[in-house]
């Protein structure tokens, strides 16, 4: 219960040190004990004592009944409660196997001859996170120790003369404090609370108490599991009526939400269109309308593989159309003439989900759609960036009604796209119509939200456009040198040889390298490299990243197992994956750009995933050497912004010295260590230069002082003074950090220089942890964001220069601040002008945009 425990009558500290409870967990709460209660799970609270104490009085009353206790915990305080019938069962957690600690576990986890001596190993050890003092210095290893020696504190405090140096002066001094921490660690096993254990048996569930709590959360799979036999109206007509999003900013989307329909229940009107009349008077009404709804049916989800079965047409809820289509691909480029002039008409609106999978699926039969378009998942990423975009998510949140699929409709499990020709007609008519329908209906609620979010400026001259430019980038595709790419994984494979050989010479023994646990083993009980061991969860030895990172200069194998996993990782990511992913039709690699995945409005790609490929590491360089021009008429030219973030960071802050550093194009990291050690430019040195590099970037990323020091490897105090010195050379960045934040305080968002948002949840958290993770965001998401906002603007219109001189030169990859092309030689100088000029000049900043480019034969060459 929340109030107070006699511990903290005994020491006001007690716990003072931890967060106040997230205000997430306040709300929980009284559902969570509503659920219990519906499961008929007595819930048992004493005021004055904490679930530790009551669950070790009702454990020994159990015991003295005849009963075997098991307490289901991961708490090592309940360690003291073990004895022949008291066990610890130990949940499974993160891939760890669930655990039953009996004495004998206890015993040798702690080093003591009984359970009931860990009191005093946790004691001596303390707790920071309940705030038990210890024994100042003295951690578990060594508490373990004394007490495995000693056997209890009192022997300890009784031979205080045999104990050496700091230990003996530590203890001594801390006598009092540690029998303090030795009550507040003992749980108490005499709380007024008596063991009635009929009361405790299992009863039915009250179905009336759980249905009526999860309509009022809206959880209705779990009802539809739980209440089996009420699953049809779990979700009730009298449901409560909530807001989708509960919020109190008043800018922030509101929308309604109603009991959910459930499949067939809607009114609709859906038409086969399977003759030439009927086409034509459905084509004949379509071209009447302002805007349509479009959705092809189709048998793969890879859109340059699939063949199309048919099209589905909506412009009014609950009506629509379908077209189905021949089998024979010829015979669809034919029929789809008659739909030509429909699509390529400018003064239609074309509305679509995911309407870019759509327009490629066209383009193989060259039907191209022209004029402007309006994507409902793209739209209602700027809604709400965070949240799930798929159509039957939007349907059932928004329109309350959960979408029909094919498996349902024809009864039959294992349906897949490919096996869409052999659905019958009347069925995938249903179907596809009423993704159509859907569609529509969801265009008309997102149109005005789009508005009333003032997005619409961002939708309609940023996102909706790059749509077709994505489209034709997939389209065109990169080249692979599979050759080039097999050869250089050879000399990988030669390089993990060698290092195996290296490995194995220094830990004395061959082993599995890729095995945690032997590697663990290795490192930490035969070679004992370091003193400071970290576990995981499953109790092996950490041998992370990051944790070898640090002990790279206590033992030369470390270096070694860090490139032997480099190189694995290039090998299996890279190496043996990039050539199975060729299109066996273009003999290219078609990565999917996505444009509706990252909350900050970058692009990111997947199939393959070329964000992610290494570009500080030599070797893994080596892989864009890879990635080379159509043919020998062509050559690649990447273009990228420069100091992007940091410009704008000038721009957004409005201080004067940060632009005029730029305004003058001055090595920014230079005119930064200046200031920053008042220094003249020509006397900084490249150490402070390297610090002022990581200071300028670190800081618009909301880096701290211990983040700082950890970065650079140097005092804290000395981050601080390097922090400090930044803000006094550039006061207004620490201005507008300072106002980015206060103003997602009072809003729950920011925005970018076009108005694209990032809702921040956690930003007015009690919770340390939860607040300053959202107060990073609120200073680098608009500069990222904006970022991402301009390059996408640049790549809208070097599209259109593409397409206004008739060029065979073509944009094919988007990675970060870079864009790569393809270029047609003779095109080479045009295709300079073109993308630097539009590169640079995308959004007007108060300080100028400048790209680095290049060219060659391979993507590592040009970039």
């Amino acid at each position: 219960p929340p109030s107070p425990t006699f511990r903290h009558k005994i020491y006001p500290d007690y716990k003072a040190n931890r967060e106040e409870t997230p205000e997430d967990i306040k709300k929980s709460v009284p559902y969570i004990k509503k659920i219990i209660e519906g499961y008929n799970i007595p819930i048992i609270e004493v005021d004055g004592f904490e679930a530790d104490d009551v669950i070790g009085t009702l454990a020994k009353q159990a015991e003295s009944k005849g009963y075997d206790v098991f307490m289901m915990t991961p708490d090592k305080d309940y360690a003291q409660l073990v004895s022949d019938h008291v066990f610890i069962f130990k949940p499974k957690k993160s891939g760890e196997e669930a655990e039953i600690l009996g004495i004998n576990e206890i015993n040798e986890l702690f080093q003591v001859n009984n359970p009931e001596q860990v009191i005093d190993v946790l004691a001596l050890w303390g707790d920071s996170t309940d705030n038990i003092p210890g024994a100042p210095g003295i951690g578990e290893k060594t508490a373990k120790k004394l007490i495995s020696e000693y056997q209890n504190i009192e022997n300890i405090f009784k031979n205080l003369e045999k104990l050496k140096g700091k230990q003996q002066e530590t203890i001594k001094s801390n006598q009092d404090q540690i029998k303090l921490s030795q009550k507040l660690v003992t749980i108490d096993q005499n709380v007024p609370v008596k063991l009635e254990e009929y009361a405790l048996g299992y009863k039915n569930i009250d179905k009336e108490k759980l249905k009526k709590v999860f309509e009022e959360l809206e959880f209705r799979t779990i009802a539809n599991r739980i209440l089996r036999d009420d699953a049809e109206e779990s979700v009730s007509e009298s449901s409560l009526q909530r807001s989708l999003f509960e919020t109190e900013n008043k800018d922030r989307i509101s929308i309604q939400t109603q009991p959910v329909d459930t499949i067939g229940t809607r009114e609709h009107t859906y038409h086969l269109c399977d003759t030439p009349e009927k086409i034509k008077e459905m084509i004949s009404r379509l071209s009447k309308q302002d805007a349509f709804c479009f959705d092809t049916e189709t048998t793969s989800i890879d859109p340059l593989n699939a063949e199309l079965v048919g099209i589905a047409f909506s412009f009014a809820s609950a009506e629509a159309f379908y077209v189905p289509f021949s089998e024979k691909k010829q015979m669809v480029i034919e029929q789809l003439k008659y739909f030509e002039p429909l699509f390529e008409d400018r003064n239609i609106l074309k509305v679509g989900q995911n309407i870019k999978y759509d327009m490629q699926v066209l383009a193989n039969y060259h039907i191209n759609i022209h004029g402007k378009i309006f994507d409902t998942m793209i739209a209602h990423y700027l809604i709400q960036p965070e949240l799930r975009h798929n159509l039957n998510y939007l349907a059932e949140i928004y329109l309350n009604y959960k979408p029909i699929s094919i498996e349902e409709l024809i009864g039959k499990k294992g349906t897949d796209q490919g096996s869409m020709r052999e659905v019958p007609l009347k069925i995938i008519t249903d179907y596809t119509c009423e993704d159509a329908d859907l569609t529509w209906q969801l265009y008309l609620l997102f149109k005005e939200k789009v508005e009333e979010l003032d997005q619409i400026n961002l939708a309609d001259e940023v996102e909706f456009p790059l749509i077709e430019v994505l489209a034709a980038m997939e389209i065109n595709g990169v080249r692979l040198d599979s050759d080039s790419l097999q050869q250089y994984g050879k000399e990988l494979n030669q390089d993990l040889t060698a290092l195996e050989h290296e490995i194995y010479k220094h830990a004395g023994e061959q082993f599995n390298i890729s095995s945690p646990k032997q590697l663990g083993e290795i490192l930490f009980e035969k070679l004992k490299i370091s003193s400071e061991i970290r576990r995981t969860r499953t109790k092996m030895y950490a041998t992370g990243e990051e944790v070898l990172v640090k002990l790279t200069d206590q033992h030369p194998i470390v270096s070694k197992v860090l490139e032997y996993r480099t190189i694995k990782k290039l090998l299996s990511t890279y190496v043996d994956a990039l050539p199975k992913m060729i299109n066996q039709k273009t003999g290219k690699l078609h990565t999917s750009f996505n444009q509706a995945i990252t909350s900050t409005g970058r692009l990111s790609s997947n199939n393959p995933n070329l964000q992610n490929i290494p570009i500080r590491e030599e070797r893994g360089r080596e892989i864009r050497k890879a990635f080379v021009p159509t043919d020998q008429d062509h050559i690649l030219l990447s273009v990228d912004y420069s100091q992007i973030e940091l410009r704008l960071m000038a721009h957004m802050s409005e201080d004067n010295n940060f632009r005029e550093a730029f305004r003058k194009g001055e090595d920014i990291h230079r005119a930064t260590a200046a200031k920053i050690f008042n220094v003249p430019v020509d006397q900084v040195t490249r150490e402070m230069r390297g610090k002022a590099k990581t200071a300028n970037f670190g800081i618009i990323y909301g880096i701290s002082a211990f983040g700082l020091s950890q970065r650079l490897n140097i005092s804290r105090i000395e981050a601080r003074e390097l922090i400090d010195g930044y803000f006094r050379s550039y006061p207004m960045v620490k201005v507008y950090m300072e106002k980015s934040i206060q103003s997602a305080k009072e809003k729950g968002y920011v925005k970018t220089l076009m108005g694209r948002r990032r809702y921040l949840q956690g930003i007015n958290s009690q919770n340390a942890v939860v607040r300053g993770f959202a107060e990073r965001n609120a200073i680098n998401a608009p500069l990222q964001g904006s970022a991402a906002d301009i390059i996408k603007i640049a790549m809208i219109n070097i599209q259109k220069q593409l397409k206004k001189y008739n060029l065979k030169s073509k944009m094919i990859l988007q990675v970060h601040d870079e864009l790569v092309f393809d270029v047609y030689k003779p095109e080479l100088e045009k295709m300079n002008n073109i993308v630097i000029e539009e590169m640079e000049n995308a959004y007007p900043l108060s300080v100028p945009l400048v790209v680095d480019y290049g060219v060659g034969n391979n993507w590592l060459e040009a970039h």
